[in-house]
Order: C-alpha cells, then structure tokens, then sequence
C-alpha cells in the first residue's frame, strides 16, 4: 500500500479537514479512554493517525513513562503531526511511516492499538485486524473507530448537502470502501473470537459550526474521483446549492454516529 493508493492522501485540503475531524471528535475518545481505565507506563500505538488522531490523548493516557507511536503512509501527514509533536511537547510521542498490510512495527509489543477511520476507507476488515491483533501485546486492548452514516444529517433538509453526502458515500464504495463500517465492528471481533464492547456517539452541530462544512471538503478532496461518474457542470452546482444552503439563518446538523468498539486480545 502506498500513499497514492489512500483515497484521500497528500492534499492541503484534507490535511485541515483531518485537523477539524481530530477536534471535534477528541471528546468522544477521552470517554472511551475513561471507560479503558487507567494507561499509565502503556505503550500504545495510533495507526493512521494523520495529523493529530489520538497522538494527544495517547500522550496523556500512557503519561511521561509511556510510549505512544503513531503511523501513517503519507509524509504529508506526518510532518504535520510532527509539528503538533513539537508544539504540544508531547514528548513520549515518536512517528513513524509504516504500512499497514506490511508493517514493520514490533509485533506484540503494545498495550493498546487504536485505529480510526481506517477500514472504512480501505475496506479490508480481516486484513486489518490481523494487523492490529499482531501489533498487541496478550491481553492488550484494540480499539476501532468507524461510523454509521445514518445520522448525518441537516435541519431544516439540505436536499444539496444531502447529495454530496451521497456522492461522498459512493466515491468510497467504488474504491472498496464502506461508510457504514462501524455497523461490522462487533461482527469482525467476534470472527477473531474476541466479545468486545461498542459504545456510541452524536455530535449536535449549531448554525456556523465548521463540522457542517464536512460534504464540501469531500467533494473538494475527492473532486478527480467523484468526476469520474458525476457531470462537472452538476458537481459545481451542488457546491454552489449547498453553500447557499449552509449561509440560511438557523442551519444546523447532526454528525454521522461515531462507533467505537474495543476488546482484550487473548491468545
């Protein structure tokens, strides 16, 4: 696998839709690391962690006798995750660029693996997890994160929105992809013989906040795949309709579900 291969890699604009993702959804993986229990002295590893991830709530979790890693395949990515390393001196923080269908990480060595967005992009659930289930230590915890698209949505309706949610949905679906992969996290642990634990969660967007923007970056950040099956014409004029549609008085939204499901691997 390489970064050209990942639907969405190298680009300005999803370098800050993925600094956005990370902010919005960093309150949703400190309650799950609550509910984890305590990480002092852990190592763990974030794969994919783009620019941000979980790098900072790692970093607390495990504290100054920890060690977190985090990976990804695109330079870009992790040179700006390096600059978040730097400026946050998150010091038991190192990155590493690694491949996760041939990972050159330790293999049993971390007490938590944590993966987020990652197979909904690429699809390749048994794949992964033989991954992650290899990077963890017997008795560590892996930790998924994917969505449920069944609650995004706009209020009142966005019908253009609406639409390029649609488009985002199937510009992943020609490329293996699957949006709704939360929905297969429990499904996929218990085929590794692990019962793990799914929780979920919701974000409210009020009129103004950026996260209501999410299906314009799409269209921006996947715009050469979605021309390949939608009008150029047509594509611009559902960026034009939408953002009119995010300037009328009183829009506001719901975030897709976030699931995060996590289990013990006992060998």
């Amino acid at each position: 696998m390489t970064s050209s291969e990942y639907l969405l890699a190298g680009q300005v604009s999803e370098l800050e839709r993925l600094k956005l993702q990370s902010r919005v959804w960093e309150p949703s993986g400190r309650r799950l690391l609550e509910e984890i229990g305590e990480g002092g002295d852990a190592r763990a590893v974030d794969i994919g962690c783009g620019v941000m991830g979980w790098l900072r709530l790692l970093s607390a979790w495990v504290g100054p006798g920890g060690e977190v890693v985090g990976t990804d395949i695109d330079d870009a990515m992790l040179a700006a995750a390096d600059r978040l390393v730097a400026d946050e001196g998150l010091g038991n923080v190192v990155l590493r660029n690694d491949d996760l269908f041939a990972t050159s990480l330790e293999p049993a060595s971390f007490d938590l693996v944590h993966a987020r967005y990652e197979i909904t992009p690429l699809g390749r659930g048994p794949e992964q997890m033989t991954t992650y289930l290899g990077l963890v230590r017997p008795g560590g915890i892996v930790v998924l994160e994917d969505p449920d698209i069944g609650s995004w949505h706009f209020n009142p309706p966005a019908p253009a929105l609406e639409q390029l949610i649609a488009l985002t949905v199937e510009a992943f679906r020609r490329t293996g992809g699957d949006w709704d992969a939360g929905r297969q996290h429990l499904d996929l642990f218990r085929s590794f013989g692990i019962e793990a634990n799914v929780r979920a969660e919701v974000f409210a967007l009020a009129p103004g906040h950026p996260y209501l923007r999410l299906p314009l970056q799409f269209a921006t950040a996947l715009e050469a795949r979605l021309l390949s099956f939608v009008r150029a014409e047509e594509l611009e004029q559902l960026r034009n309709d939408a953002e009119a549609e995010l300037k009328e008085p009183g829009r506001w939204g719901t975030t897709f579900t976030l699931l995060q499901c996590w289990g013990p691997w006992v060998t």
